[in-house]
């Protein structure tokens, strides 16, 4: 059984402002701000606004001036304000987030059934991909099984390439700068040239592997889940045993990937 090293949660007390936790007063402001606008049916004066909140009128014409730069809020005629786009953007993102596990599950159990191997769902957070599910049997023989919260970088799995391969050029160039490209193991890609050249192949064919290049001893497939917009949500992967995993298997985790993006409104 394999395992990767559940993330530690942060001590410090940074959320939403109750009594004795740290806040920013600007971000308290800005989202008093944004909770009336979603009070409101119509777009609303500044004036208004300022005095439903209870903000002078100036901090509140200096923080909604940054909202609208950020697209959190949008100006329209006669200097009425609204929300923006960005927040549905972001309500589509989490609300895909959140739907994708219950969507997944019953793909991930069949696609385990028929291979005898674990199925993963992880999500990409920052520089590292997370996993959130697994579909696996304690009868199944042999597996490999990571734990959910468990993490690795981008590079060094299947499904972080799945991710890496959507990125621009220079947005590569910025992970390898930030990551350094640290290996694992001696298959481990740690030269920008070689994860280039291994991305290459992703686009050109549609899935990703891992070659004993996070863990020695293990091998892993992925493809992956798309979104409503198109957007590359989660990746679906199957890990095994190196000498245990099949090329045949490919299709199939193709297949269900695809099943659980069309089940998220994913038109290809």
């Amino acid at each position: 059984m394999s395992s990767i090293t559940t993330p530690t949660i942060p001590t410090v007390p940074v959320s939403p402002f109750g009594a004795g936790l740290i806040t920013i007063q600007v971000l308290e402001r800005a989202m008093i701000l944004l909770d009336e606008l979603a009070r409101q049916s119509e777009p609303v004066a500044l004036k208004d606004l300022a005095k439903s909140t209870g903000l002078h009128t100036s901090t509140t014409h200096r923080i909604l001036n940054d909202l609208v730069v950020g697209r959190y809020v949008e100006r329209v005629d006669s200097g009425l304000y609204r929300l923006g786009m960005r927040l549905l953007e972001l309500g589509s993102l989490v609300k895909g987030r959140l739907n994708v596990r219950a969507v997944a599950i019953e793909p991930m159990r069949e696609l385990h059934k028929v291979t005898g191997q674990t199925v993963n769902l992880s999500l990409q957070q920052a520089d590292e991909i997370v996993y959130v599910e697994r579909s696996w049997s304690e009868n199944s023989g042999m597996q490999v099984v990571r734990a959910i919260g468990g993490h690795a970088p981008l590079h060094l799995t299947s499904t972080g390439k799945l991710f890496l391969s959507e990125w621009e050029p220079r947005q590569v160039r910025a992970y390898v700068m930030r990551t350094g490209l640290a290996g694992t193991t001696r298959n481990s890609i740690t030269q920008v040239v070689d994860l280039e050249r291994e991305l290459a192949l992703v686009r050109r064919h549609g899935y990703a592997r891992d070659n004993e290049e996070l863990e020695l001893g293990v091998r892993c497939i992925a493809a992956g889940i798309h979104d409503d917009t198109g957007k590359l949500l989660a990746g679906l992967s199957l890990s095994a045993p190196a000498e245990r995993l099949r090329d045949d298997w490919i299709p199939l985790l193709q297949k269900t990937a695809r099943q659980i993006s069309e089940a998220l409104g994913y038109d290809m």
